[in-house]
């Protein structure tokens, strides 16, 4: 089928929690808007919400969209479907006021057929209510409303139907490899037609493979043809080379193309095993991993193909290799740019199963509904080589349950029925599931009896006093004997066991405890603490069964507010603050500027060898601030602390070096031991002098590499940092503008703050404009931001007519600071 974008020139309003007067709405107080669009991130944060901290404390809301769509007559020979890639939360699609649709889960895409609705050559409308009012739904940001692509699909007579071609790498080497493409075909007409199916498999826009095959189309009948190919000295897709070929399927009658679709696609194989690990082409690969939700930081959760590729180049230069999308099925556009940038992905089916995490989340209905999510899964991923494996869900309680166990064998046999190239996995959480299993109050007085520990909190009454206890052992030695314990083993066995490779979530001291257990099993931390880094990957290049890591988190997200906040007032995390809107745990902020933790990562992965700086705040110095297990370190890569001078601070020097030396001014602090017997760290603690701050590596006592921070001047500009220049005047193409603070010499001032003015004029609009802040009541449609470390950014979103944008930034105090993006 024809696949055509469907975002333009729809209309939104409000709507009323009533579908009965939703439908009726429409006319005057709609406004017009180009799709994709959140709308939760409109919405005034509030401290009424039920949904509190989960959503950053944006309210749920229903909203109804409009379009009017004209229908030629020619269409009655042909059908007509329209795709929404994502829904949030409960999808009502009407086709001239007739019901037609309902979808239940907002990650995943589904297919409206319009044809027994349409009226032909006259206009027609679409309304679709989306439904997000049910507070409490998600335990993250959700966005509300058509956040994601919608396409029109037409098909002529004979037509590939949509997911209609299927295209596997059976075989592949450096010399050669065999393609099969699978493709469906339909007639809609009550007669017999003789066609041809034409493949084409594409290198760089050259033909380099290809086949055609007859075939016979009874009436109003349904064929699968199935084609080889062989490709010779084929570009092998992998991380590091993430080469894409096109595959075009063409339906031919005669020389009439009666339809075609175009697939990009990559050649490559995998294997696994306990003994090998993972590999992919045969070459032996770790998963240097972090785990995402799907928020786009300022502009909420409005998914567009520009800031997805942003964001997951953003990962890859981070020193990132995979992906794991939670909880719930990635978006296309991240499987695409995840494909183009040689990203693996880990795409995960839903953080639910049977029982609720909240009250109004998808457990309400996920047993009716799993086996066609997981069929549309499988259908949105299969032709994408980034895609290694599926999780079937991530912290499921019921997996200490025997009828859990057979959920997810249920579940991951569905994944290996629709797709036998790909593996499967569960995101596993020890205390849930021994909380099903035996209880917390068992493990907890086991735990407590056979390591001596001692018991700070009463437990007796099995709930929420035992949670507590739990709580505060599980920490260090007390996390790394619950992780060990025959009772959480008992717990999860068959659970896990269900599943191709075996996921756990903050179990890192039970890794090597599962080769032993079941050594033909591999393993991979599905969701791990940041600070757990270099013990984890120690075990991860020492042990083969162990595929690698996805970290909580890379890359920080709207929702889940203050977990890793760093509270000076005496506040707790995960206690609902209001404003707190961000998670703030990412290795990159929500505006993407990189934090130490970033650095550190990299250099245990092996992948930086100069050393980093990273200071802890020297206005913070002394002070008790709160902690939780998913934050190392309130530090920034700065030595610029005015009216500090003379003050301790400490000072952390990142390295895989043998040795690192520090010098302030040029005087030694010292040689320190550093590398991975130390944790990659030395740290020091001086006292706080302007000037220049440099880290030097050594390495069999030579130097290897060096650093340096330099205090910069109270004077400040602002240098803007536009990541594109050119944008397509299609109505969603991207330009990201970076604003810091420097001084006269180009240093970054990340101390100093100023509010920060935005202003457009020409052929774009603002998606968003705001800074990193995770707790503020500023909107990203507001127009001045303050800058937080020294930073605000702001998107410009194309229009559909060309043109020149020129966007303008002001403070007080400050020269202006102007930037013309062309958009053609």
């Amino acid at each position: 089928m024809i696949r055509k974008n469907f975002n333009r020139d729809w209309k939104i309003i409000k709507g009323s929690n009533s579908s009965m007067l939703s439908m009726l709405m429409g006319g005057g107080d709609m406004s017009t808007i180009q799709l994709p669009h959140d709308a939760m991130i409109h919405e005034k944060q509030t401290p009424d919400t039920k949904n509190g901290a989960q959503t950053g404390f944006y309210p749920g809301a229903e909203y109804v969209y409009l379009k009017k769509m004209y229908v030629p007559e020619e269409w009655l020979e042909k059908t007509a479907i329209v795709e929404f890639e994502g829904v949030y939360r409960t999808a009502m699609v009407y086709v001239n006021g007739h019901f037609v649709k309902k979808n239940l889960c907002g990650y995943t895409n589904f297919y409206v057929t319009l044809d027994p609705f349409l009226r032909y050559g006259m206009e027609n409308e679409i309304k679709v209510i989306a439904d997000n009012a049910a507070e409490l739904n998600s335990r993250w940001y959700s966005g509300s409303g058509i956040y994601r692509d919608v396409k029109l699909l037409v098909g002529e007579r004979i037509h590939i139907p949509a997911d209609g071609v299927r295209i596997t790498t059976v075989t592949a080497n450096e010399k050669y490899a065999s393609i099969e493409i699978q493709t469906e075909i339909r007639n809609l007409l009550r007669t017999k037609e003789k066609i041809k199916v034409k493949i084409m498999f594409l290198y760089e826009g050259e033909v380099v493979a290809e086949d055609i095959m007859p075939v016979t189309m009874f009436p109003q009948g349904e064929e699968t043809v199935r084609q080889s190919v062989c490709v010779m000295k084929p570009k092998l897709w992998d991380c590091g080379h993430p080469d894409l070929y096109e595959c075009k399927v063409q339906i031919l009658s005669g020389e009439t193309v009666l339809d075609e679709v175009s697939e990009k696609t990559g050649i490559r194989t995998f294997s696994l095993d306990a003994e090998h690990g993972l590999k992919i082409n045969g070459k032996e690969v770790k998963l240097r991993g972090t785990c995402i939700h799907h928020d786009n930081g300022i502009m909420g959760a409005t998914t567009l193909t520009a800031a997805e590729e942003r964001r997951c180049r953003q990962i890859k230069e981070a020193g990132f290799n995979s992906i794991r999308s939670a909880h719930h099925p990635m978006s296309k556009a991240m499987l695409s740019a995840c494909d183009k940038y040689g990203v693996l992905v880990m795409d995960e089916l839903s953080d639910m199963w049977t029982y609720h995490k909240n009250p109004q989340d998808l457990a309400l209905v996920f047993t009716d509904i799993w086996p066609d999510l997981v069929e549309r899964m499988v259908k949105k991923d299969y032709n994408h080589p980034s895609v290694l494996m599926y999780s079937s869900g991530n912290e499921i309680p019921e997996l200490g349950l025997d009828t859990g166990a057979k959920m997810n064998r249920d579940i991951c046999n569905k994944f290996h029925e629709l797709d036998s190239t790909r593996y499967t996995t569960t995101g596993i959480n020890g205390m849930m599931a021994v909380s099903f299993s035996c209880g917390l109050d068992k493990i907890l007085s086991d735990l407590i009896d056979d390591y001596k520990m001692e018991e700070s909190v009463d437990h007796t009454d099995g709930g929420a006093n035992a949670f507590n206890s739990y709580m505060s052992i599980m920490e260090g030695e007390g996390a790394d004997n619950f992780a060990r314990h025959p009772l959480l083993t008992e717990a999860i066995e068959e659970s896990a066991l269900a599943a191709d490779i075996t996921g756990l979530n903050y179990l890192t001291a039970r890794h090597v405890l599962e080769k032993e257990l079941h050594p033909n099993k591999t393993v991979v931390g599905t969701e791990t603490y940041p600070a757990d880094i270099v013990r984890l990957w120690k075990i991860v290049k020492e042990n083969p069964h162990m595929l690698g890591d996805f970290t909580w988190t890379g890359y920080d997200y709207l929702g889940e507010a203050g977990c890793g906040i760093f509270h000076y007032d005496g506040s707790v995390n995960f206690s609902s603050i209001f404003p707190e809107r961000a998670a703030y745990i990412g290795d990159m902020n929500l505006i993407g500027y990189r934090r130490p933790v970033s650095y550190l990562r990299e250099i245990v992965f092996g992948l930086r060898k100069d050393p980093y700086i990273a200071v802890d705040r020297v206005n913070k110095y002394g002070m008790e601030c709160s902690k939780s297990a998913w934050m190392l370190k309130d530090n920034v890569a700065s030595w610029t602390w005015n009216g500090y001078e003379g003050k301790p601070a400490i000072v952390d020097v990142y390295s895989d070096a043998e040795e690192v030396e520090l010098f302030l001014n040029g005087n030694s602090m010292g040689r320190r031991p550093a590398g991975e017997e130390n944790n990659y760290t030395a740290t020091y603690e001086l006292t706080y002098e302007p000037g220049e701050l440099v880290a030097v590596n050594y390495k069999n006592g030579h130097e290897s590499g060096r650093q340096a921070l330099y205090t910069a001047d109270m004077e400040v500009e602002m240098f803007v940092d536009v990541d594109r220049t050119e944008l397509k005047a299609d109505g969603e193409d991207l330009a990201f503008l970076t604003v810091k603070l420097v001084d006269k010499n180009g240093r970054e001032n990340l101390w100093e703050s100023k509010e920060i003015q935005v202003s457009l004029e020409g052929a774009g609009t603002i998606q968003g404009f705001g800074s990193a802040d995770p707790s503020t009541t500023g909107s990203y449609d507001d127009l001045k931001w303050g800058t937080y470390d020294g930073y605000v950014m702001a998107v410009v979103r194309s229009n559909t007519e060309a043109g020149e944008i020129s966007v303008t930034f002001s403070a007080d105090g400050l020269e202006d600071k102007s930037v013309v993006i062309v958009s053609y």
